[in-house]
């Protein structure tokens, strides 16, 4: 409640990290500056209300008075604490948008619902000067669900007094804040800024003027004051989350495969043990297999990621998976509708507090000592299993209604905007944008400016919100403000025009809202489009033209010898052998070849067999297959020269793919000791060129797979169940389900790069889980149906998701690299330490931040000379540190808070990395916390931009693989109807045709999307790869080599090789985006030509 004592509210103010200030003088001769000091340092809802009802009645003022209310407070609060806020407050109001406070001072606004964005909207719309009421239906903030912040949320934050609020408010390198925390900050300002605010109070609907010279109302639960019954209101903003959209919008959702999510807040006690365990701003199993790998080895917990942050409490989150969840007793039954899965009678609470618990234990090596849930809103331990599943997105951002001439303004923020992807840790950021969006855009409507042009202009700010990151963003986020253009790069507030808002306006929605499913990749089929058979066939016979006994007729027998197959693969790879060479060659191996050399050289794999095309007895599977050709090479110049794998758009990244999946088994064929068919492994990704190595016929060649029939594929090579042409995934020559092929512990999707088959049991298993040769996976294959979730200890402790995991030994990389006999590499020392800090790809989207100055460019060549030290490279470290005192001692100082918000000098990132690099080595940095406090946070934003990165891949990979299984199911019902002997008429079937071919080619389309993501997911994986063995390669450079043992330097000696390999896999990856590159530009010169 009130601090009534100046000594309590000083000590109250002293543990919340604020700076120290002695209240004496002033609170002696005024009573409100009591009731102010409380006001700022209440941490709860009620204490807050209370405080601030306190301080009007001290002032004589009643609350929610808008600006005017504001004014007043500060005239009669003017001893140096109160100023400091009131200088933040007056420099953001200050700004010219808002007018002083004119800019909407005849506009009524209604807010709905106290959530972050709800408040941030609020507030700017008090400082454009309207008068602003707000509704929540809830009587605290109980939240204790950390946020992540963006650079401009941060700074915006600090803007509004933050830090006189919250002491802690991103302190040091931390970019995150409790959602209890900020709607407090939020809700202090809000009510200063003369906002009113009403708890308790359930928004279920609007209710229209009921004659002319009426304005419009809101309906009301339980039982609304009367004086805000009879508020009328010409502006509604709706931030009353996912589950309440006004009526009138359409809402579209995106769904993805199951994904469920667990979040635990634990007591923070602010000990120093519980202050030195670092966050993990994020670790996905994606690219860090190694940790997962451990984590589930310990404690049988199958995580995809994990992020844990310190604010109030020990925040975890993380998305588990289904079968884990059941194996460990967390869910008592499996259902197949998420709600029933989920709900509370399915979920046993001991055993999700255990899995909790033993995952937050294992993550943090066990530092955090006795973890204590705290309690949330109920009394009950805050943690909760939650799926996102699907997220709903607003098919529009606003709209306009009017009756009997009152106009209404309705806009939406936050989750019933845009449902935030938590992984990405955007929400809190587009959802303050969204919110200065909407404020923007009741500032032109109260200017003026007509209802459709205001509609169009918020549409055109709201397609760029979902693409918006802190890189693609104005990077100075100082300038930042209502104005869009101060928010947003080459911004078009026209790309929507006025009359494509129509619909928007004057139309009164009387249905329910309407929820549609995302029909993006599976939509309504058009007819009459490219890809028709009539098309295919003219394509194909283009392209066999000239080859002798090549006579291209139609889609079936005409391809029954392979003359016709091999003669459009050599259209396209002309090096691998001349047409005259295949004469005497049966049809069988020559379709045989064609499909082998079209699936390794071109990207096509097959969706029948050889014997089925020779045969002629799947019609439909051999349209559908050279479907794929027209559409990977249908834009490729016609001419005699090879098409790289860049030029293929489609088929490129899938014919990468396929070269990095027979390179992994090779290279696992030979580390078992197999024979790997009389070649030395090499390294397949080279092979884009193409290869002279390659014989021009194949001795004998035989079918893609020996044991393979005529119908093989037909059916699934793991079920046996029935294969239709949109099901058929080919691998290893043979035939599956795609929901078949899967791996045999954890059902995670199998991609090319990433799976293995087990020698002895045969199954197939992605890289986390295969097992090693001779043995298999304790407890991974049958478990019990509930086991006690193990303590980590000393024994099974990980290194962590940020430290680097030792090779396991056996294990390949995940970009097959030939492992030949190689002479012995001997690099020199600051060689090797080059190489471990060496960077091949710096982010093509990041603005390179401005040069520092010339001091710090003297001082990184300094320092990189400084890292060199011991290994006969003269030290200089002195003058490195010299340098640095003498720029601290030349910088002034200024105020302590004022140094706590001072903003990070950019540097370079040669600079970057060498500070960087001499922060870890010497173990200096420490006495240097600006610089230190720089580079931390620098490197837990890189963290963070891979890991959400990561995720925003897996969650395109999640709705890939839904869209792909809708047009399975469509594909299926289509060629059923086709090799049914109904008596439809021609014209009908031909139609199918078509429908089915515009199936596969947006199946094509989705398969060679995911094969972009698995690429992605190969570079993140290398560079973590290579950031660890960089860091095993720092502890043994670090030695020195007297005390270095024979067994350190062989150890040495092997960690280098593999940071050459893996250095090599990103070079090859890069080669291949750059080649990419290249020919995407020249085709795009070649058709402006």
């Amino acid at each position: 409640m009130v601090q009534s004592q100046p000594r309590a509210s000083a000590q109250l103010l002293a543990s919340l990290g604020a700076p120290r200030v002695s209240m004496a003088a002033p609170t002696s001769t005024n009573p409100a500056h009591a009731h102010f000091e409380s006001f700022l340092q209440a941490q709860l809802c009620q204490d807050v209300l209370s405080s601030f009802q306190g301080l009007c009645g001290a002032l004589g003022l009643e609350p929610g008075g808008g600006l005017p209310q504001y004014h007043k407070i500060k005239a009669q609060l003017n001893y140096w604490s109160a100023k400091s806020l009131w200088a933040k407050l007056d420099k953001r109001a200050s700004q010219p948008v808002y007018q002083q406070g004119r800019a909407c001072t005849s506009t009524k606004c209604l807010v709905v619902g106290a959530g972050p964005c709800g408040l941030r909207a609020a507030v700017e719309l008090a400082m454009l000067g309207a008068r602003v009421v707000l509704v929540e239906k809830r009587t605290k903030f109980s939240r204790h669900n950390v946020l992540h912040l963006w650079p401009f949320t941060i700074h915006d934050l600090r803007g509004l007094g933050a830090k006189k609020f919250y002491g802690r408010f991103c302190t040091g390198s931390l970019d995150h804040i409790s959602i209890r925390q900020l709607q407090l900050l939020l809700l202090k300002v809000a009510l200063l800024l003369g906002v009113e605010i009403h708890w308790g109070v359930t928004f279920t609907g609007l209710q229209p003027p009921p004659k002319k010279g009426s304005g419009w109302r809101a309906q009301l639960q339980p039982n609304p004051p009367a004086q805000l019954t009879n508020y009328e209101f010409d502006v509604l903003i709706s931030a009353a989350g996912g589950k309440f959209v006004p009526e009138g919008f359409t809402v579209r959702e995106m769904r993805g495969k199951l994904a469920i999510g667990i979040t635990a807040n634990f007591v923070n006690g602010r000990t120093v043990e519980e202050t030195q365990v670092p966050e993990i701003s994020g670790v996905a199993r994606i690219y860090n297999q190694s940790f997962f790998q451990s984590l589930l080895k310990a404690t049988g917990i199958d995580l995809e990621n994990i992020v844990y942050y310190k604010d109030d409490t020990h925040y975890f989150v993380m998305t588990a998976k289904k079968q884990c969840l059941l194996r460990l007793g967390v869910l008592r039954q499996d259902w197949p509708d998420t709600d029933r899965l989920l709900g509370s009678a399915n979920v046993v609470p001991e055993a999700l507090q255990r899995f909790a618990r033993a995952a937050a234990n294992f993550a943090t090596h066990g530092k955090l000592g006795k973890l204590e849930f705290a309690q949330d809103a109920h009394g009950r331990p805050d943690v909760s299993a939650f799926d996102f599943t699907s997220m709903m997105r607003a098919e529009s951002s606003a709209r306009v209604q009017e009756k009997h001439g009152a106009r209404l303004l309705l806009g939406l923020v936050g989750d019933c905007l845009v449902e935030p992807f938590w992984p990405l840790g955007t929400g809190v950021a587009r959802g303050f944008l969204a919110a200065f969006d909407a404020a923007w855009m009741v500032k032109q409507w109260a200017e003026g400016v007509g209802p459709l042009e205001v509609l169009a202009e918020r549409e055109s700010l709201y397609q760029l919100l979902s693409q918006t990151s802190p890189e693609n963003m104005h990077h100075n986020v100082a300038q930042y403000g209502l104005d869009p253009t101060t928010r947003y790069p080459n911004l078009n507030l026209r790309a929507v025009t006025p009359n494509q808002v129509r619909d928007l306006y004057n139309v009164e929605a009387k249905e329910p809202v309407r929820r549609i499913s995302d029909k993006t990749d599976s939509g309504e089929l058009a007819t009459g489009s490219a890809g028709t058979q009539e098309e295919l066939l003219r394509w194909c016979q283009e392209q066999t033209a000239g080859y002798p006994g090549v006579h291209v007729t139609d889609l079936s027998s005409s391809w029954a010898d392979g003359l016709a197959l091999c003669a459009l693969v050599h259209r396209l790879r002309p090096s691998l052998l001349e047409p005259s060479e295949l004469q005497g060659v049966g049809a069988l191996e020559a379709t045989s070849w064609a499909l082998r050399m079209a699936e390794h050289e071109l990207g096509i794999t097959p969706v029948l067999s050889a014997q089925a095309v020779v045969a002629g007895s799947d019609p439909l599977g051999l349209i559908a297959y050279l479907s794929h050709f027209h559409s990977a090479f249908k834009n490729t110049p016609h001419n005699p020269g090879p098409v790289s794998p860049g030029s293929a758009g489609i088929a490129g990244a899938v014919l990468l793919l396929g070269k990095l999946q027979r390179t992994l088994q090779r290279t696992r064929a030979q580390e078992n000791g197999k024979d790997a068919g009389g070649k030395k492994p090499r390294l397949e990704v080279e092979a884009e060129t193409p290869s002279t190595e390659e014989p021009p016929v194949p001795e004998p060649v035989t079918p893609p797979s020996e044991h393979q029939e005529a119908g093989a594929e037909d059916l699934c090579a793991l079920c046996g169940e029935h294969l239709y042409i949109l099901e058929r995934l080919c691998a290893d020559g043979r035939f599956f389900h795609r929901s078949c092929f899967r791996c045999h512990i954890c059902e995670a999707t199998l991609w090319p790069g990433g799976y293995g088959q087990h020698p002895e049991d045969g199954h197939f298993y992605c890289l986390q889980h295969l097992p090693q040769p001779g043995h298999k996976e304790d407890g991974s294959d049958t478990g019990p149906e509930s086991q006690d979730l193990p303590t980590p200890d000393e024994s099974n402790m990980p290194l962590g998701p940020s430290t680097p995991m030792a090779p396991q030994e056996g294990t390949s990389p995940a970009l097959g690299l030939s492992q030949p006999t190689r002479r012995l590499i001997r690099l020199s020392s600051p060689e090797r330490q080059q190489l471990s800090s060496l960077h091949l790809t710096p982010d093509p989207e990041m603005e390179p931040p401005p040069k520092p100055p010339r001091s710090c460019s003297a001082l990184a060549h300094q320092a990189l000379e400084g890292s060199f030290v011991g290994w006969g490279v003269p030290a200089q470290r002195s003058q490195v540190l010299a340098a640095m005192e003498n720029e601290e001692e030349e910088s002034p100082s200024s105020g302590e808070e004022e140094a706590e918000e001072e903003e990070d000098m950019p540097l370079d990132p040669d600079t970057q990395q060498v500070l960087w690099n001499l922060a870890k080595n010497s173990g200096t940095m420490n006495n240097y916390p600006t610089w230190r406090r720089t580079l931390l946070r620098r490197a837990k934003e890189e963290e963070m931009k891979r890991f959400c990165k990561a995720q925003a891949i897996q969650r395109r990979l999640n709705e890939i693989e839904v869209a792909l299984r809708e047009l399975e199911a469509k594909g299926t019902k289509l060629e059923l109807a086709l090799r049914s002997q109904s008596s439809s008429p021609k014209k009908q079937k031909a139609l199918w045709l078509e429908q089915l071919l515009q199936l596969v080619q947006e199946k094509n389309s989705l398969v060679a999307e995911e094969a972009e993501l698995m690429i992605t997911v190969q570079e993140l994986n290398l560079e973590e790869k290579q950031w660890q063995l960089d860091q095993k390669l720092r502890t043994y450079i670090n030695r020195e080599e007297i005390l270095k043992t024979a067994a350190d330097r062989q150890a040495e000696d092997q960690v280098l090789r593999q940071l050459v390999d893996v250095v090599n896999q990103r070079d090859a990856l890069i080669r291949f985006r750059e080649e990419r590159r290249l020919s995407e530009l020249a085709a795009g010169s070649g058709a402006q030509g």
